[in-house]
């Protein structure tokens, strides 16, 4: 007979109301654990993220709970700021600091400085870039990181991206764990969604010859989440473990933070709340649309129909008779 005394029951905690939560992602956590970590705090498995950060990568990650998660579609196509390092005169099969070394040419003496602002140059503004091997690409179905790690030879194509900012903030000589003379550049960028902090390095170091890769990255904001918003997961543990129940940044104050809004009047509201379209919002892109009592009832887009330019609800959050 057993005598193994069971595992205490955890009790599930009350389910969060529906929100959005900015994490500062902790190194070495992929996002799928953050979101596993949520799902417990929040007492619900409706749970996601937008937009992937590697597990070297910390900063911010914008994870959904309950009907939020259906906004994160919008807030991945946001554009995103990070603080890199990144160092040239090593190149690695993954682009950054956890792959295996495939070129180390190393930096000699050093790189002029006009030749590496020119290239950052380069590679700021509407650029094609080509996506990093071991992306989350799909590639006939299959991600592109799963083909290379089979040893498959992947060729992506290039895609157009923006890199509004890309800033040199110091520089810094250095050596590699296999001694090679390195230069280490901390550097401040903001781009579009889909592009490549990894890519950027590779391509500076190859166009300044000499390869490169991350060593580092921290993501600061995506859209209107900052990181000085942010919470690490043991501050939503304390939190949750005082008050009973996890805080998130309600609906509306979450769409606040990336859309332009549209105040509704209640004929509106409702209107949209049937899945109506309305009148045009004037503003290009995706809009929120708040009712009169302070809720969130859609994200709509300017369109036309039959002629007539109307605003279409892609996204109804407040349903009539929800």
């Amino acid at each position: 007979m057993s005598t193994r005394t069971p595992a205490p029951h955890r009790e599930r905690r009350p389910t969060a109301p529906d929100g959005l939560l900015v994490v500062d992602k902790p190194a070495g956590w992929t996002s799928h654990d953050v979101v596993g970590r949520c799902r417990r705090l929040a007492g619900t498995r409706k749970v996601g993220h937008a937009g992937t950060l590697d597990p070297m990568a910390t900063g911010v990650l914008v994870v959904g709970v309950g009907r939020a998660t259906r906004l994160l579609t919008y807030v991945v196509g946001a554009d995103k700021a990070y603080d890199a390092t990144l160092r040239l005169g090593v190149g690695t099969t993954t682009d950054d600091a956890e792959g295996e070394v495939v070129a180390a040419p190393g930096v000699g003496d050093g790189l002029d400085e006009e030749a590496l602002a020119a290239q950052v140059a380069a590679l700021t503004g509407d650029i094609r870039q080509v996506p990093t091997t071991v992306s989350a690409i799909k590639v006939d179905g299959k991600r592109a990181y799963a083909r290379a790690r089979a040893g498959e030879d992947v060729q992506l194509a290039a895609r157009p991206v923006t890199v509004s900012s890309f800033e040199v903030l110091a520089t810094r000589a250095a050596s590699s764990p296999d001694g090679v003379p390195v230069l280490d550049v901390d550097v401040s960028v903001v781009v579009s969604s889909g592009t490549y902090v990894r890519a950027l390095a590779r391509d500076l170091g190859a166009a300044l010859g000499v390869a490169g890769h991350l060593t580092a990255l921290r993501r600061t904001r995506v859209g209107g989440y900052r990181l000085d918003a942010a919470r690490t997961l043991d501050e939503l543990e304390a939190q949750a473990d005082a008050d009973g129940v996890l805080a998130t940044l309600p609906l509306a104050d979450a769409a606040r933070a990336t859309f332009p809004v549209r105040d509704l009047s209640a004929d509106e509201a409702r209107a949209l709340g049937y899945g109506q379209w309305v009148a045009p919002s004037g503003t290009a892109g995706t809009v929120a649309a708040i009712g009169p009592d302070g809720v969130l009832v859609a994200l709509l887009e300017d369109t036309r129909r039959r002629g007539e330019a109307l605003a279409k609800p892609v996204l109804v959050l407040a349903p009539a008779g929800g």
